[in-house]
């Protein structure tokens, strides 16, 4: 973000701050956020590279469709470990899995940030 505009909003009564800041995360929790987030946005990219839709990615996992699409969207509810093995059953090495943690930390630098006023200056009712 440019300096004029982070300066902008905190003249506002804005607090600048990450969204681990926010939620109060430990380095840990964030870390293992972030990890589980790049392993879903990644199973999606390579089963809609191979044209394989949910429901066939499904039938290889014994699973659901709908629990594709929770491991694609990252939701709570979710293993690590079944997402690492649904990249497994669409053909995925763990040199592929390595290459996808290295573009990880690459980019730990676009971390994005969270706007929020402080609660002394939101409005009431």
């Amino acid at each position: 973000m440019e300096d004029s505009k982070r300066k902008k909003l905190e003249a506002n009564g804005w607090k600048v701050g990450t969204v681990s800041d926010f939620l109060n995360l430990t380095q840990a929790e964030s870390e293992y956020i972030e990890l589980k987030l790049l392993l879903s946005r990644n199973l999606q990219k390579k089963r809609v590279a191979q044209n394989i839709t949910q429901v066939k990615l499904a039938k290889l996992l014994h699973s659901s469709q709908s629990r594709v699409a929770k491991m694609e969207a990252g939701d709570k509810s979710v293993s690590i470990d079944l997402i690492l093995n649904s990249f497994f059953a669409l053909g995925a090495t763990n040199k592929d899995i390595g290459k996808m943690l290295l573009g990880l930390s690459e980019n730990k630098k676009d971390v994005k940030r969270n706007y929020r006023k402080p609660l002394s200056k939101v409005a009431t009712a």
